[in-house]
């Protein structure tokens, strides 16, 4: 793979980070990554649609962003439409037939909100309170969507993923 094309909310306010991690990983891999900040399913297909036009050389990682969820079929369907190997940053996505996912494991995530509401209702502040980062990934692989990709997943990525959905 030598071209990835970057999904998410155009003005997502986490995507500074998101592209200052993903600049590092670029000029060490040599593969080169194109920011598609969309706003709205028209932008969303534009985005894939042109970079699908380009050699078939490339794949999709889509970031969490709002524009994840909310346009989640639309983006499934275009990266299986042009056969582009898409990684998407919750469960879900392989769910319905992504390729893969890679992030936070919203359930923990959950659980661990819910003990802070307890502790609020219990009297303690909210600003009071330490910020919690995710502490819980999960690697979610759809071998069904491989398949159709014409791609072989190697045992060992089988074997380090929380989830194979066959």
């Amino acid at each position: 793979m030598r071209r990835v094309l970057l999904v998410t909310l155009a003005e997502h306010p986490a995507l500074p980070g998101f592209l200052r991690t993903i600049t590092n990983l670029e000029s060490s891999s040599g593969v080169k990554t194109i920011l598609a900040g969309v706003r709205n399913a028209v932008e969303v297909e534009r985005a894939i649609e042109g970079f699908a036009r380009e050699p078939n050389d490339g794949g999709l990682i889509v970031l969490p962003s709002p524009i994840a969820p909310t346009h989640r079929e639309l983006i499934i369907a275009l990266a299986a439409r042009h056969r582009l190997p898409a990684i998407y940053p919750f469960r879900y996505f392989p769910e319905y037939g992504g390729l893969a996912s890679y992030g936070i494991d919203t359930v923990d995530v959950n659980r661990r909100a819910a003990s802070y509401v307890d502790r609020i209702l219990k009297g303690e502040k909210a600003g009071e309170l330490p910020v919690q980062a995710p502490t819980k990934f999960e690697l979610v692989t759809n071998l069904k969507a491989a398949k159709a990709l014409g791609l072989d997943v190697p045992a060992t990525l089988l074997a380090s993923a929380d989830d194979v959905i066959e």
